[in-house]
This record gives C-alpha cells, sequence and structure tokens, in this order.
C-alpha cells in the first residue's frame, strides 16, 4: 500500500482510514502493513498522537 509520505497528506488519510474503516490503530497498520511505531512518529513529528478515545490523532 502506497500512503503519502508528507506528514500533513498522512494525518488526513489515516484518519480518514480509522474513521471510515478500521476500529482502532493496530487493526489499521495490520491490514495496510504500516509499522505502527513509525507511523506515530511521523505524526508526533507534526505534534500529533493517537487518541484511543476518538480513535484519531489529535
Amino acid at each position: 500500500m502506497n500512503i503519502p509520505n508528507d506528514p500533513v497528506m498522512l494525518l488526513s488519510y489515516i484518519n480518514t482510514q480509522l474513521r471510515d474503516f478500521y476500529p482502532n490503530l493496530k487493526d489499521l497498520c495490520s491490514s495496510l502493513t504500516i509499522d505502527e511505531q513509525s507511523l506515530c512518529s511521523k505524526l508526533e513529528s507534526i505534534d500529533y498522537r493517537y487518541d484511543e478515545t476518538t480513535n484519531q490523532f489529535i
């Protein structure tokens, strides 16, 4: 799966996927074969962190 490399575009893509298709980050990463820690690190670089309660990066 080719996901956006730009952190802002990645944020939008991941949050949309979480909202529309996945109940949690672990399922999304597993399904899309994405390293969860790498994804979180990339989004932390623009000050976004995963919130389990809302199932999105905020």
